[in-house]
């Protein structure tokens, strides 16, 4: 090579694997990243952070996980979770086989052992096949072994997190790739914008014209909203839709808000009355699945006295639990748009006896359930707490509500009321706990609004260590653990009558008002409810991080709380108080 070609080679401007991942991700307005920095990935988060994105790093792949997915549920881009090799992904990988079942895009990218080694199994540090181990957890999952390839590999990681049923995907980036250099102007050219990755899915004008046939034709019709109707962001069509027929709606719980609770068609206080007498079911972003007994059961009245409409982008879903007599696929902004379109002038409203019944039932449960939201007794019960809290959300509608636990979850559903969409965020589909922190983190990472997380004691304690990531970055995050020393209940005690405590008992009179406190934020410790709203509001005003030991009585809890059928035990105990 001629001196002149040396220099020019010397001269070159080069690129390597480490900013390609970052310049891809960047091309398609992905400004935060989520994860728990260590080999080889360490270097990776440098370099975002350098490049000017924003890297939150937490305690627990988990978690960072669980905030990725939340941020791909508010944003409706992918969230992006970065992990070390083999345990770390092992550690992230809940988090997105969750992501997948709640339909949140996200994508889990994970460094990973060289493929020769781990083909011929020869003990390279934390040696996995990742990638075969994560396909069948997600939608979709991509290895990329050459610099020149992150750009397409990125692409289809995206596209396919946010494209139809939205959901988890699996990037695989082998330590090797980091490294390997390229020249710069080709590595730019490489990487892809993606295009229109979510494209609009328009309904069949025929499966329109038969799902408004079949609720115009119903006696007593019902809408129940998913929190795919809260994902779709399609608020105003869908408030139109509802209040347009006149239809009494429930939300399912991350779906409260679409609709204010208080609105006067929401039956949420009379859910009972309405699964079980409604003869016309549309179902919009939400499925027939356990949280709505299979759309079968003794929750659901007669078998076969429902007609069962359904809205969803992903034609599977129809006929899964019981048939759908008018299915109509695509996506959901576009389906109510659709809706709206064809319904005439002279759309009838719900009919008056239907509407008048939902409502007297409602108004019958709310002024039953007041005398337990108002009392201020010590030490508190789940109710007389959720109704300081549920005050608070009121006054303040446009925090975002984080809300996990047993009777602490179960309760906060029916009790705290919501205003406005994508407001409450909790457990979902698997309900599986431990989702808070990074829940709590992201949602005000991604949107910069206060956020109260309500926590139960044992759900916290899944992920309370990201109470110093919260610290840490200084964010207005508002904790409440609701504190009655166990699981279910504080007053459990060992069968045997050995020393060990019951499996469900904790450490009596825990002060987790005292684990803020260490990372340098406030602590309160609250034994009523007037206690708790006034240090709620004091922690909130400020914006800074806090936690709140509430203290509720040992033996308010019940067992596995609303889905005790679930446990045979339980089922089985009370099957015999019955009996």
């Amino acid at each position: 090579m001629s001196t002149t070609a040396q220099n020019m080679e010397t001269e070159r401007e080069l690129t390597d694997g480490f900013h390609l991942v970052i310049d891809a991700l960047k091309l398609n307005g992905i400004e935060t990243v989520y994860g728990v920095p260590g080999i080889p990935v360490t270097d990776l988060g440098r370099k975002a952070q350098a490049a000017g994105m924003r890297v939150i790093s937490f305690r627990h792949e988990q978690n960072a996980g669980n905030a990725a997915a939340i941020a791909g549920f508010l944003n409706r881009r992918p969230g992006i979770c970065l992990t070390v090799s083999a345990p770390g992904f092992l550690n992230g990988l809940t988090a997105l086989a969750n992501a997948t079942t709640n339909c949140f895009p996200m994508i889990l990218i994970s460094g990973s052992s060289e493929r020769e080694v781990v083909d011929l199994q020869q003990g390279d540090y934390e040696e996995m096949d990742q990638l075969a181990i994560a396909k069948p957890l997600c939608k979709a999952a991509f290895r990329v072994l050459h610099a020149q390839d992150i750009g397409i590999g990125v692409a289809r990681a995206i596209r396919a997190a946010v494209s139809g049923r939205p959901g988890g995907v699996y990037l695989d980036l082998p330590a090797k790739l980091f490294s390997q250099v390229m020249d710069a102007e080709a590595g730019a050219k490489s990487l892809v914008k993606v295009i229109d990755p979510a494209p609009a899915q328009i309904p069949a004008p025929a499966a329109v014209k038969r799902a408004l046939a079949v609720l115009k034709g119903a006696k007593r019709p019902l809408i129940i909203l998913g929190k795919g109707a809260a994902y779709a962001q399609a608020d105003d069509q869908i408030r139109a839709f509802v209040e347009k027929t006149g239809i009494p709606f429930l939300q399912m719980s991350m779906a409260k808000g679409l609709l204010p609770d208080t609105h006067p068609q929401s039956a949420g206080a009379a859910r009972s009355t309405v699964l079980k007498d409604s003869d016309v079911v549309m179902l919009i972003g939400a499925r027939l699945n356990w949280l709505l007994s299979h759309g079968k059961g003794k929750t659901w009245g007669e078998p076969g006295s429902k007609k069962f409409i359904q809205v969803d982008i992903e034609p599977r879903e129809m006929d899964s639990n019981v048939g759908i007599v008018a299915p109509v696929v695509g996506d959901i902004g576009s389906c109510v748009s659709a809706l709206l379109d064809n319904m005439d002038a002279g759309w009838p409203t719900a009919p008056s006896e239907w509407v008048n019944a939902v409502n007297a039932k409602r108004e019958e449960n709310v002024a039953k359930m007041a005398s337990r939201l108002m009392k201020n007794s010590s030490p508190m019960d789940f109710h007389s707490a959720l109704g300081a809290l549920r005050t608070i959300i009121k006054e303040r509608p446009d925090a975002i509500l984080v809300n996990e636990g047993a009777n602490t979850l179960d309760l906060a559903r029916g009790v705290i009321d919501m205003y406005q969409p994508r407001k409450r965020l909790d457990v979902g589909t698997w309900g599986v706990m431990g989702v808070g922190m990074g829940f709590a983190v992201a949602a005000a990472v991604e949107t910069g609004k206060p956020v109260l997380a309500v926590e139960g004691d044992s759900a916290f304690g899944f992920c309370g260590m990201e109470v110093e990531t919260i610290c840490r970055y200084n964010l207005p995050v508002c904790i409440v653990v609701f504190n009655n020393n166990g699981i279910y209940r504080g007053t459990d005690v060992n069968p045997s009558g050995g020393s060990d405590p019951a499996t469900t008992a904790f450490v009596r009179d825990a002060r987790y008002d005292k684990l803020v406190e260490a990372f340098g934020g406030a602590g309160f410790h609250v034994t009523t409810p007037d206690e708790l709203s006034r240090a709620v509001n004091k922690a909130m005003d400020s914006g800074r991080p806090a936690l709140i030991n509430a203290v509720i009585d040992p033996a308010a809890g019940s067992e596995s709380g609303n889905i005790s059928k679930l446990n045979p035990q339980s089922a089985l105990k009370k099957k015999q108080e019955r009996n």
